[in-house]
């Protein structure tokens, strides 16, 4: 992490001072080294430090920090521009983005090393030492490591990581991870984050408005963050999901119709406005931080660092597709727009039901014991008998 805080200043110090564009997309690349590797490790290291018992609630604050990010990023986006009249007022913007990297690099300073990777390395003694500051009690303590222990031990006597990867229950979580990258951003949120103002404009509202709702998103987005931390502790995760992708589905019909079949006026807007609004809520409640969750739990400990980077790339992907091909989308089919993610959803709302196990509850070491006995081969056995 302290590498990635390198990143982040270098990345965020270079795009202010770049002198022209190709140094600014070199720029932006490493940025996004930056933003990837800080998005596939910070929530696996908050759900290996944290209990069971705390393990939602502290990974899902990793997704109230992101959009309380983007919120103070437009709050003093609209400032600046407010208060400062200056052609390089963009590099300032950018120049503001070293501030969380070097917050970053300090915080690497004060925070432990994950007890599941000491275990790992035979570093007992130090993991014993992390669990005892870490757990409330000794119980705890005892609990965590017999389980690492014996974690530890049957992955030495185990296939190596090139064989475990290629066995039917890892193939199959890499699946549900890949799948579940593809229905956190072909809900289309980023396309609703970032277009905000095209969507609002097209009903007729003025450019200063449309720009000034984008605060708008980020303050639900923040206030229904909180309210699914609260909700991420007592609900199961699948329930929640399908129950977000339920709203979110009601959501973009709404908003089609409101937009296909009303009169561009005020009162279009407005009814856009709030379509848009409750969407983000149950997106960053019910979706985003138990996409978030999910990464950071589902995969076995052997694995975890490289599936959970590959399963957070992919959606990094999805991300760019989505936010290269609304654009255009919306150009040609208009408000149909949120039909076709409407149906898209309807999918991904199928695909939740079929393929995702209930993880709440259980230690990681459970979720990976689950996943061995339900989806490998000892499974497959006594489906025989």
């Amino acid at each position: 992490m302290r590498s990635l805080a390198v990143l982040f200043v270098l990345g965020s110090l270079g795009t202010a001072l770049a002198p022209d564009v190709p140094v600014m997309v070199a720029m932006r690349f490493l940025l996004g080294i930056a933003v990837g590797g800080g998005s596939s490790t910070v929530p696996v290291f908050i759900a290996e430090i944290a209990g069971p018992r705390l393990r939602a609630p502290l990974v899902s604050r990793n997704e109230l920090m992101i959009v309380t990010g983007q919120l103070i990023a437009y709050v003093a986006s609209t400032l600046l521009s407010y208060l400062l009249h200056d052609e390089h007022l963009w590099r300032y913007m950018l120049a503001i983005a070293m501030v969380p990297g070097l917050l970053l690099f300090i915080g690497t300073f004060f925070v432990p090393a994950s007890p599941h990777w000491l275990v790992a390395e035979g570093r007992l003694k130090e993991a014993k030492k992390i669990l005892k500051y870490l757990r409330e009690t000794p119980r705890e303590v005892r609990h965590e490591m017999a389980e690492m222990k014996k974690q530890a031990k049957a992955a030495e006597r185990g296939p190596g990581a090139m064989t475990l990867i290629r066995e039917k229950w890892v193939l199959r979580l890499m699946v549900i991870g890949a799948g579940l990258g593809f229905v956190i951003q072909f809900t289309g949120v980023n396309g609703f984050m970032y277009y905000t103002p095209i969507i609002l404009k097209s009903t007729g509202m003025g450019t200063s408005a449309s720009i000034a709702a984008t605060i708008g998103n980020g303050v639900v987005s923040v206030l229904a963050s909180i309210a699914g931390i609260w909700a991420v502790s007592r609900f199961a995760r699948r329930k929640m999901l399908m129950t977000g992708l339920s709203f979110v589905i009601a959501a973009q019909v709404s908003l089609g119709a409101v937009l296909t079949f009303m009169p561009s006026d005020l009162t279009q807007s407005y009814l856009a406005l709030a379509c848009i609004l409750l969407f983000l809520f149950f997106m960053q409640m019910f979706i985003a931080p138990v996409y978030w969750l999910l990464m950071s739990e589902l995969f076995p400990m052997q694995l975890r660092g490289v599936l959970t980077g590959a399963a957070v790339s992919l959606q990094w992907i999805f991300n760019a597709v989505v936010a290269f091909g609304f654009p255009p989308v919306m150009a040609y089919a208009g408000s149909t727009t949120f039909f076709i993610f409407a149906v898209i959803n309807i999918g991904s709302l199928i695909f939740v039901a079929m393929m995702l196990p209930e993880t709440r509850g259980k230690s990681l070491e459970e979720i990976e014991a689950h996943m061995k006995d339900k989806f490998g081969k000892n499974s497959e056995a006594a489906n025989a008998y």
